[in-house]
């Protein structure tokens, strides 16, 4: 996958896209508000504040320069990689019953309680950057991490700061012979299903949104769940959601960092990364909140990792989820296979997108060998996905790899779902099979990590993700999955928000009261927000 991603077609299709994103003037931005202390939760446990604010009139200024300029340089490192490598372990527990005191703390023998004395500086940018790679030093950095409370010491003299260059290793992978291989698993049959036109409705009309509102700090110290404290997830992002039955909703999270992490932005790898965890819940109120049940766990107090990944920069750095949905009893994900953060905020590599699968209620997962897009010269169309079942199809909303690529759209048989020839792909007006990388655009713009949904309630789809280019978080509708879409209604400004990114649904959302997680890189933790919507229309699509 390497050398398919050093392809001089690929820097080039790239630097095109980003000199155009560059080229846009940014958001104006809002006046932050005043300066608040960080929020505390009912056990007196002080958590994330992920709005702007003005800084803390008692601290003294931070000073004009940073104390310590690091210049990375990078340092080649042969790395042999084990081909295959260590089959996934699959230790499940059955975790016991919270303490009815929610401020008792279930495991004091593994964590102890604590508070986080570094909170994070928000920054402009709403693109996170690089977790530590093994080799780095210490956790990522980058233009988006936040680092300190906004209370440096310093007279705001300019003092001249102390440069440091700073290696930063850059992996060389090497395949060296590894373990067994897993049993193959039997192809599916080639199906084609032959094209067929696709009728395209008028857009609704837009969604006015009344108010949007911060309802509570899902994860990380000081939240309601103490999330800390109980599954030793203490920085997380993404909280991906769905309906796993009735009664029941998972929230899916990214790379989550426990004992250790330092309270800003992704941590390293000796903070007890994994790369994905599994939480469920079942509170139906959700303007109290999002609150979390239980989650997947492998020892007392520690939420697993899924779907594992090598954890090998330049190879795979991580397995991200993106979406989640049930047929029937199964659980399906969709995800990616991130084999190296870019250096330009909002970029990274991936090797494949894919499909995973539980039969257990989401204890163990198997990532199918065949329902997966390889990352071809890295332009893949479908890299980052949403999959969502509605009738006798499941849909698929795809970009490319990063946050700056436009929005395809497929959809499969729900009975073929793992069978990746009988995708059909929307190109100009027609469903049409095996023809992934001309899928037509569903509308101008880039977009990240979407979020979509079919609202029963008012009869449309709904559509969330991060526009980089306009600074926001915004909503589209439509009353087709294939469009046509209405224009972006913004829900969350990165000026309120300044380091927001993601935007997933919440799957029990009302036709007026959409439900919606957004991750704050600088605290690295996930939020849930409330947006009141106006009454739609009462018009269906044409037939």
């Amino acid at each position: 996958m390497s050398s398919r991603l050093e392809k001089a077609c690929a820097p080039a299709f790239f630097g095109v896209v980003l000199i155009g994103v560059l080229l846009v003037p940014s958001p104006v931005r809002a006046e932050p508000l005043p300066w608040a202390p960080p929020p505390v939760n009912a056990c007196g446990e002080t958590g994330f504040d992920p709005r702007a604010r003005e800084p803390d009139p008692n601290a003294p200024p931070p000073p004009l320069l940073p104390p310590t300029i690091n210049i990375p340089v990078p340092v080649p490192q042969i790395t042999p990689v084990p081909v295959p490598g260590p089959p996934p372990n699959k230790t499940r527990i059955d975790p016991r019953a919270l303490p009815k005191d929610p401020c008792r703390n279930p495991c004091p023998d593994i964590r102890n309680d604590r508070t986080i004395s570094v909170l994070p500086d928000p920054k402009d940018s709403e693109i996170p950057s690089t977790p530590a790679q093994p080799g780095n030093s210490g956790p990522a950095g980058g233009s988006a991490s936040g680092s300190g409370n906004g209370s440096s010491g310093g007279s705001g003299r300019l003092n001249i700061p102390n440069v440091q260059i700073t290696p930063d290793i850059e992996p060389i992978p090497i395949p060296i012979p590894g373990g067994p291989p897993l049993p193959p698993e039997t192809p599916p049959p080639p199906v084609v299903h032959p094209a067929q036109p696709g009728p395209v409705d008028a857009a609704p009309s837009p969604r006015t949104v009344t108010s949007v509102d911060l309802v509570n700090q899902v994860t990380g110290h000081g939240s309601v769940n103490r999330t800390d404290m109980r599954w030793s997830l203490d920085g997380t992002d993404l909280g991906i959601m769905w309906q796993t039955k009735p009664g029941q909703v998972a929230v899916l999270f990214g790379d989550t960092f426990g004992k250790g992490w330092n309270g800003s932005g992704a941590g390293g790898v000796n903070q007890d990364w994994r790369s994905n965890v599994l939480a469920y819940s079942s509170q139906h109120d959700l303007s109290k909140g999002l609150t979390i049940d239980t989650m997947v766990q492998n020892s007392r107090c520690h939420a697993t990792e899924l779907l594992n990944s090598r954890k090998i920069k330049n190879f795979e750095t991580t397995v991200i989820p993106t979406s989640g949905f049930a047929l029937g009893s199964r659980q399906y994900i969709s995800y990616m296979s991130v084999r190296r953060w870019g250096e330009i905020p909002g970029t990274w590599w991936t090797n494949d997108g894919g499909l995973a699968y539980s039969d257990d209620d989401g204890r163990t997962w198997v990532e199918d060998q065949y329902a997966k897009w390889d990352n071809m010269f890295g332009l893949d169309r479908f890299q980052v996905t949403t999959m969502v079942p509605h009738g006798d199809y499941v849909y698929m909303f795809g970009t490319p790899n990063g946050r700056i690529g436009v929005i395809g759209l497929a959809r499969v048989p729900t009975t073929q779902l793992l069978n990746k020839s009988a995708y059909q792909y929307w190109v100009h007006g027609t469903w049409a099979p095996a023809r992934e990388n001309d899928a037509t655009p569903l509308f101008p713009g880039l977009a990240g990590e979407l979020s979509a949904r079919y609202d029963d309630s008012t009869q449309q789809w709904q559509m969330v993700y991060l526009d980089s280019v306009r600074g926001a978080i915004v909503l589209r509708t439509a009353h087709a999955p294939q469009g046509a879409w209405t224009d972006e209604v913004p829900l969350v400004n990165t000026s309120d928000y300044p380091t927001a990114y993601g935007g997933f649904i919440h799957p029990w959302s009302t036709g007026k009261d959409l439900y919606f997680t957004i991750s704050a890189w600088n605290s690295y933790n996930v939020y849930l927000m409330h947006a009141t919507l106006n009454d739609p229309q009462k018009q269906g699509p044409k037939k």
